[in-house]
């Protein structure tokens, strides 16, 4: 077969076979078709979308073109969460512990910052002294003492998502439901899970700006998993003002810390209680989801959610005492107030913009080359439907350089709207998939 007839029949809204999608996934993998060739493909993908065979089959090559994880000579099911990416979405240090505190193993498969959304293992490594770059031994060691790990993507672990998704990051095909999922599911199956929930996030701050889309793209993930023999449940969740009121790596620790010890936003523990009740269920630790939720519940106010967090930190090399002594953590050394200009309610707080001011200040990437400043980020003193007054302060950024400070400034101040009414309160779980 000839690379560039599939691209056509692809092109064209053609469906093609398993055995011309394993083609293409290997000759790209060894080198075999060319970048342009792909790129191509990719873009037709875009255009055309995948159908579930098409896409199912992506999701198997993509997982067999590396290792995959065996995980059953540990006992239980295992079950990881995984979001599409948010503005202070926090919510993997919480749900993962408070899991994993309720006997569920939990093998936690985490990204770093890209664009305006904040990484999981980016948040960890501000811990001084964590690390995720594990062996396979001590991974499995870890998980099989303590329930739960942190680890990020290995070289050796679906090495051909590793490439396409380079691709489609300089080819404008990002924003492909059938290449999104894929990229997804094939990762996580390759970690050797059982279960997973997902929480795909739609608004200002998320990758899916259209309620009806990230519907499609949850659809799309539970339907691979379920043809791939995997529970999965999806959250569609609101992300059109950030999560809780931390923005930027420490910052992010110090909040996800005083959740864990029931001390935490509205919002973020709300969030973090429904998607753990869910991990919790889909383990089989409880018979229904409203015994889920009270066993959450307990974990989270009995502090042995907490106590399991710490002790993934330490096994891990972190100094978990940072966790209760914040002066530990990487700290900023300036910081400057974003003041309201009229009294009013806020009405909205676009989630997108917070995060790109707090990217200005070093809080995360433009390239996945950039380096991080993980002291740096926003703290946010308000959030929607909330009553301020002139001169109020709305929130406060804390840096440690006055490089982009007064355009990051500018930025943040434009992504608070003040009304003189008081908005509809938001749902923050719109939906659920699966």
């Amino acid at each position: 077969m000839r690379t560039v007839d599939l691209i056509q029949r692809k092109r064209d809204g053609e469906e093609l076979t398993p055995e011309e999608i394993e083609y293409l996934v290997e000759g790209y993998t060894k080198g075999e078709i060319p970048d342009y060739q792909m790129s191509s493909f990719l873009m037709a993908v875009y255009f055309s979308g995948m159908s579930d065979r098409e896409v199912t089959r992506l999701t198997e090559c993509m997982l067999r073109s590396g290792e995959t994880v065996d995980l059953s000579s540990i006992p239980g099911v295992k079950v990881d969460k995984h979001s599409t990416g948010g503005v202070g979405d926090k919510t993997s240090l919480i749900v993962a512990p408070l899991a994993a505190s309720a006997g569920v193993v939990v093998p936690m498969m985490s990204g770093r910052a890209l664009g305006h959304t904040g990484g999981t293992l980016d948040k960890l490594e501000s811990i001084p002294g964590f690390h995720t770059d594990l062996t396979s031994e001590q991974f499995h060691k870890q998980l099989s003492e303590i329930g739960l790990c942190f680890i990020g993507q290995s070289e050796r672990l679906a090495p051909a998502d590793r490439k396409l998704y380079a691709l489609r990051d300089v080819t404008a095909t990002v924003e492909s439901i059938p290449l999104i999922s894929s990229s997804i599911m094939s990762k996580k199956v390759a970690e050797g899970i059982d279960a997973l929930v997902l929480d795909v996030k739609v608004g200002t701050g998320a990758f899916m700006k259209k309620q009806v889309d990230a519907r499609r793209l949850a659809q799309t993930m539970v339907g691979i998993g379920r043809r791939m023999d995997k529970k999965v449940q999806a959250l569609i969740t609101d992300m059109n003002q950030p999560l809780g009121f931390a923005v930027g790596n420490a910052l992010e620790v110090m909040e996800a810390s005083q959740t864990l010890q029931n001390s935490g936003p509205g919002d973020l523990t709300k969030l973090s209680l429904e998607l753990a009740a869910r991990m919790i269920f889909l383990g089989k630790k409880t018979p229904t989801l409203d015994e889920a939720r009270r066993v959450a519940e307990q974990h989270l106010v009995d502090g042995s959610a907490y106590k399991k967090f710490k002790q993934a930190v330490s096994a891990q090399g972190g100094n978990a005492l940072a966790l209760d002594r914040f002066e530990l953590l990487p700290n900023a050394t300036g910081m400057r107030e974003v003041l309201s200009p009229r009294g009013g309610y806020v009405s909205s707080i676009n989630a997108e913009d917070i995060g790109v001011a707090s990217n200005m200040i070093g809080a995360g990437r433009d390239k996945k080359e950039d380096s991080i400043d993980p002291a740096v980020g926003i703290i946010l003193e308000v959030k929607a439907g909330e009553k301020v007054e002139a001169g109020s302060v709305l929130c406060r950024i804390y840096h440690t350089k006055e490089d982009r400070l007064e355009d990051a400034a500018e930025v943040v101040e434009d992504a608070f709207h003040i009304s003189g009414q008081k908005p509809d309160e938001r749902e923050l779980i719109l939906e659920v998939v699966g």
